[in-house]
């Protein structure tokens, strides 16, 4: 294929996979994403390979997974060696822009560690341009808030406290202080747009990170009210938290300590401190229909931004790409946020239209086989016509856009998880680990999911008889063979996926590269 002129490549933070009506969600509607889905190709089955943000980042921008790139949690810095899309992209002749953030906690080796780009994990990737910053100050927001009359909080995430007067609802369903067109979103979206149109059709490399639908759950008129919180259906979990806990030690642990973290509690909607596990029905619908009001609101900047790009002529010019860096709990498992060894935490959208001619056959596919988001950068350094860097663990995904079905593709889903705290030590103490121990990892088939912990016992569950994931199997006799199929498959991978950066060169009579044969069946 011939290479594409622009890439607009956009995550939404915390967007869990059946979060869109193309693929029959009982209550949400996203009429535009399902437009867009039509017009690209869906990828229904992608899994981010870890979380949180700045590890799913890490995997997402680099292509590489957990166990090779080791940026295990918010905080824990990307190593330089890594190359990643964007500086793939600046050998292009790109300058590649952030709009938003990228959560890369820097490298501090070499570095003075006063540097005041140490005050903060969220750090930029290298090679991006921020243009328009949004991190958890929201200075640039806050600026362009205060210009139009708001009256900005002491603390910046009280910017989301609900609007009062609506005792009658849960405190989800009141709308932000703000109104839609002066919201977080707007205001990046309004960057972006402002951007494309200064470029007056040079090429561009956009990468465009909204925080929505991040918590805390709160949505401006009139997305609060898009849906009645009572056709929303409950979450899928245990009977109980007591229940719930008793699958694993860490789950117990995890729910417990969950439950005394106020500020993680207090991020769900600012000002509530109700332990998660205690919210009620009638609460825990109307956070999941907020969150679906907060889908629509970014759905609706993301149509702003493909409108312009059609009525500038390049919409047929630019690769698209649209996903998340994880997933979302929404009281799955009595969880909010992202975590532990759940699908709801990391199976995420992935929707991409890949402009070119040769892509056609591929659009208005839903391709059912398993994605993961470190297929997302060697997919468009593919595109642009660069070669794939040796650290990639990724497949770059062309021949499904092209509409083609390649042969030998992986049949599973592999992820990583780092539960250690280093600094306060929480689940060391509680479980009696070293902070190196504190790891899991996932393999994850149609029929069979295996969880393998370094320093605890495995979970394994039969996703066809127990597809909510709430009966560990792993002790179970009638199960032996297929867990010991599925743990040898994992470490299959792990072997495979190894850091291969000079196992490809050879010294004898100088230094030689040899072939990179990964991607012969595909490319």
């Amino acid at each position: 294929m011939s290479a594409v002129k622009n890439v607009l490549f956009v995550t939404f933070d915390q967007w869990r996979w059946d979060c869109l009506s193309a693929i029959d969600h009982p209550v949400l509607r996203t009429p535009n994403l399902d437009a867009f889905c039509q017009d690209a190709t869906h990828f229904a089955n992608h899994w981010s390979v870890t979380c949180p943000c700045g590890p799913g980042r890490s995997a997402l921008l680099t292509g590489t997974y957990q166990h090779k790139n080791r940026a295990l949690r918010n905080g824990t810095p990307l190593d330089r060696r890594f190359t990643n899309v964007a500086l793939e992209a600046r050998k292009l002749n790109f300058d590649p822009v952030l709009f938003g953030y990228t959560d890369i906690s820097p490298d501090p080796r070499g570095a003075d560690h006063r540097d005041p780009v140490f005050n903060s994990y969220e750090g930029v990737l290298p090679g991006m341009t921020r243009l328009c910053r949004l991190d958890e100050d929201f200075g640039p927001w806050f600026a362009d808030l205060k210009k139009k009359g708001y009256t900005l909080p002491q603390r910046p995430w009280d910017i989301f406290r609900p609007s009062e007067g609506y005792d009658d609802k849960p405190a989800s369903f009141a709308p932000a202080r703000f109104k839609a067109e002066d919201s977080n979103t707007a205001f990046l979206t309004n960057a972006v747009l402002d951007y494309l149109d200064a470029r007056q059709g040079k090429p561009f490399f956009a990468h465009v990170t909204y925080i929505s639908p991040h918590p805390p759950f709160i949505a401006p008129a009139p997305y609060n009210a898009r849906y009645d919180a009572d056709a929303v259906p409950m979450p899928n979990r245990a009977v109980s938290p007591e229940k719930e806990g008793d699958v694993h030690p860490w789950l117990k642990h995890h729910l417990a300590t969950y439950d005394t973290n106020s500020a993680l509690v207090e991020k769900m909607v600012v000002g509530q401190r109700t332990a998660a596990t205690a919210l009620s029905d009638a609460e825990i619908r109307q956070l999941r229909a907020t969150y679906y009001g907060m889908i629509n609101e970014v759905e609706d900047n993301f149509t702003r931004i493909l409108d312009r790009l059609k009525e500038s002529g390049e919409y047929d010019q630019t690769l698209i790409v649209l996903t998340s860096d994880h997933g979302e709990q929404s009281g799955d498992h009595w969880l909010f946020s992202k975590t532990g060894f759940f699908d709801e935490s990391y199976r995420v959208p992935l929707i991409i239209r890949d402009p070119r001619p040769e892509a056609k056959a591929g659009r208005g596919r839903k391709v059912q086989a398993f994605t993961e988001s470190v297929d997302v950068t060697p997919t468009i350094l593919h595109a642009l016509g660069a070669p794939i860097p040796r650290q990639v663990d990724g497949k770059p995904l062309s021949s499904w856009l092209a509409g083609q079905t390649p042969e030998n593709w992986r049949t599973e889903a592999h992820i990583e998880f780092d539960f250690g705290d280093p600094v306060a030590r929480t689940a060391e103490q509680a479980l009696g680990l070293r902070t190196d121990e504190c790891s899991l990892t996932v393999i994850r088939s149609d029929r069979y999911k295996y969880v393998h912990f370094a320093a605890l016992p495995p979970l394994f569950y039969d996703l066809q008889e127990d597809p909510y994931q709430l009966v560990n199997r792993a002790a179970d006799p009638a199960y032996q063979a297929a867990m010991l199929d599925m743990a040898q498959r994992l470490i299959t991978w792990r072997m495979q996926t190894e850091d291969r950066d000079l196992s490809y060169f050879h010294i004898e009579n100088g230094a030689y590269e040899l072939p990179d044969d990964r991607y012969a069946d595909l490319l």
